[in-house]
């Protein structure tokens, strides 16, 4: 019944990081209630959804391109460095804190994911900043990407989109490139580091790619506003949950 659930929710985790983002919001839960503690069910949950992100950009190889408003090594790079000190910071955070810290992280994540878009779209209205402070900007969005990721898809679209990007879909190819390089260097980080459950992060990695490629064709028919709703109800529930038994 355990493994059915975890199928399960990774299978719709790689549906809605491949339409509305906020996978994690399901397998991470789906790995708690599996038993897996909450540190290392953050690890394995990165490791299970972290295929499924390189495979949405290569599908837009042609997309990024196009990209000449900011260096892509430069972002990738430092995105990469911040990305590999997030996982050693959770490595390195003692259970029992990261136990604390997560309903906040939680929190956090749900609040974003929420209210992301309109809050980028007014940054972007109203703010303009330069590719050295984009830089930075990405350096610390990639540390927290490392460490726990949850919205972290909201955080990079709306730092683009202060830097001046436009064009959507190249900024999606970017953000899929750049969150599959943070799962990549971070699954190496949770592996030597012990904290990965193989056999759940396997299972639900098959699961979650044919997510991404099967079921999106499927959720291309739900309104993304009701698949957005649903991912909010998750980390509020999850959010809940955490705050009464951890707190």
């Amino acid at each position: 019944m355990l493994t059915l659930l975890l199928i399960v929710s990774a299978f719709f985790a790689g549906v809605l990081n491949a339409v509305a983002g906020g996978g994690s919001f399901l397998t991470f839960p789906a790995l708690i209630m599996a038993g897996v503690p909450p540190l290392n069910a953050n690890a394995t949950s990165t490791v299970a959804v972290s295929p499924g992100a390189l495979a949405s950009a290569y599908g837009y190889r042609r997309e990024l391109g196009r990209i000449k408003e900011v260096s892509l090594p430069a972002f990738l790079g430092v995105s990469l460095i911040g990305g590999l000190l997030g996982a050693l910071l959770l490595l390195w955070t003692p259970q029992r804190v990261f136990e604390a810290v997560i309903p906040w992280l939680l929190l956090f994540a749900t609040v974003l994911f929420a209210f992301g878009p309109k809050v980028s779209a007014y940054i972007r209205r109203n703010f303009k900043v330069g590719h050295g402070t984009v830089l930075i900007v990405q350096f610390f969005i990639a540390i927290y990407g490392g460490y726990f990721g949850g919205g972290i898809g909201i955080l990079i679209l709306a730092t683009l989109g202060v830097f001046g990007l436009t064009d959507l879909h190249a900024m999606n190819g970017l953000k899929a490139l750049v969150s599959g390089c943070l799962n990549a260097v971070a699954v190496v980080a949770f592996a030597f580091g012990g904290a990965v459950y193989w056999t759940e992060a396997l299972i639900m990695m098959v699961a979650a790619v044919a997510g991404g490629y099967a079921g999106a064709a499927v959720a291309r028919h739900i309104p993304p506003p009701i698949l957005r709703k649903f991912v909010i109800l998750v980390g509020v529930a999850m959010t809940v949950y955490f705050f009464v038994t951890k707190g």
